[in-house]
């Protein structure tokens, strides 16, 4: 049996597409690209992926069968140091909820909501 990680996609939730691609390209500093939908039900946004390449790959999606929200599971973006990314979320239309932050052998984690209300976290080793 071959050693996967956990995750292989991800989508995150959104009402307003062009809102939220403007607020995560704002604060992630990266294009998104518009991608197809094989069952033609949802509009998607894709943040840049290799799909060669260790990590998961996923997009912004607007769809009747997924709704924003907090309380759930929470995203954790790499960074090269949280802060800078950090910095912009309040001028993307977010909202810092807990500033950048220690978790000791595992580097730094700012917790932040985004325009549609969905939680997610920015981390790096820095």
């Amino acid at each position: 049996m071959i050693k996967m990680n956990a995750v292989a996609w991800f989508d995150i939730f959104v009402e307003d597409l062009e809102r939220a691609v403007v607020f995560y390209e704002t604060v992630l500093g990266q294009k998104l690209e518009e991608i197809s939908d094989p069952t033609g039900e949802s509009k998607m946004m894709s943040f840049p992926a290799d799909m060669t390449a260790y990590g998961a790959a996923g997009a912004l999606t607007k769809s009747a069968h997924g709704r924003p929200g907090v309380g759930g599971t929470i995203l954790y973006f790499s960074a090269e140091n949280c802060a800078v990314e950090e910095a912009r979320v309040a001028d993307a239309g977010g909202q810092v909820i807990r500033p950048k932050f220690s978790i000791e052998d595992f580097g730094f984690v700012t917790l932040c909501i985004d325009t549609e209300g969905n939680m997610v976290g920015l981390n790096s080793m820095k």
